[in-house]
């Protein structure tokens, strides 16, 4: 190595320690507000909990041999409230940096002399992903109480890695749509739109082959069911990705396949929103 590279180096790695402490220092602020302001965290493990048991209840007495592999309900259900619970959470994503948005210290951040600005969008990522997972935990534990099932080792990894990629997804679009609408009535109200009919029209409450054809068609273009069935499998056991996990309209869908759906979707959403994150954020 030349001297000359030695400077360029160093500048890179104290460019990149910057960048760390200004994300960590931006992510304390939000788990900050959160520790002020603990309802979010309640309400975001509350609502999912109630759909858990309620619907478990609900169909406690379904005949046996119903649902396809002759899983219980409870355990059917599972799954898509997990994935329901980090979906509503990520989806939430937007709000933070919205209202940071309307209150002025968005603009604050930008006249600061950040080393990146992508520091506010990192942050924002690391803290949604931390909350999603710890509500979603919250159900799993819970849900394990309830008699559900926990998957194993390898059935817990691919539950987390799951998680990770729909919830850097939906935390891409959530981001992207704080910058693009006007103000938080209007994010609020495409999340409340939102909500309800992606998780209807997947596999969270119902298998395809309970669905009329019209609705069959969107459950399993949708990327929550595209979620859904790997945590699904994981709980159901033994392991096995290569295998058919969703008999589509369109075709057989293994479990690495829905794998590689949802890890085309993050990366296609942070693709998409980059330019409009980097024009807002100059």
């Amino acid at each position: 190595m030349t001297s000359s590279a030695l400077p360029s180096l160093a500048n890179d790695r104290g460019a990149f320690a910057e960048l760390i402490q200004e994300t960590l220092a931006l992510t304390r602020r939000l788990f900050l507000q959160l520790m002020r302001r603990p309802s979010t965290l309640i309400a975001g493990i509350l609502q999912p909990l109630i759909w858990l048991i309620l619907f478990g209840a609900l169909f406690a007495n379904a005949p046996e041999g119903l649902l396809p592999g002759g899983m219980s309900y409870e355990k059917f259900l599972g799954a898509g409230v997990i994935v329901f619970t980090a979906f509503s959470g990520a989806l939430n994503a937007g709000l933070p940096v919205m209202f940071d948005r309307e209150f002025g210290f968005l603009n604050r951040l930008l006249v600061a002399p950040l080393r990146s600005r992508s520091s506010i969008v990192l942050a924002s990522v690391i803290y949604i992903t931390a909350l999603s997972l710890l509500q979603s935990l919250a159900i799993m534990l819970t849900a394990a109480a309830l008699g559900y099932g926990w998957p194993g080792g390898a059935g817990l990894a691919l539950v987390l890695v799951t998680l990770l990629l729909l919830v850097f997804a939906v935390t891409a679009l959530s981001l992207g749509l704080a910058f693009a609408l006007p103000g938080h009535i209007e994010l609020i109200a495409v999340i409340f739109v939102a909500n309800l009919p992606l998780l209807f029209a997947s596999t969270a409450l119902a298998p395809l082959s309970f669905m009329p054809s019209w609705l069959g068609w969107l459950a399993s273009l949708n990327p929550l069911t595209f979620a859904i069935e790997p945590i699904r499998a994981a709980y159901r056991g033994p392991l096995d990705l290569s295998s058919v996990l969703l008999e589509a309209p369109y075709g057989d869908v293994t479990g690495f396949g829905c794998l590689s759906i949802l890890v085309a979707l993050t990366v296609g959403l942070f693709l998409l929103i980059r330019p409009l994150l980097n024009r807002k954020l100059s």
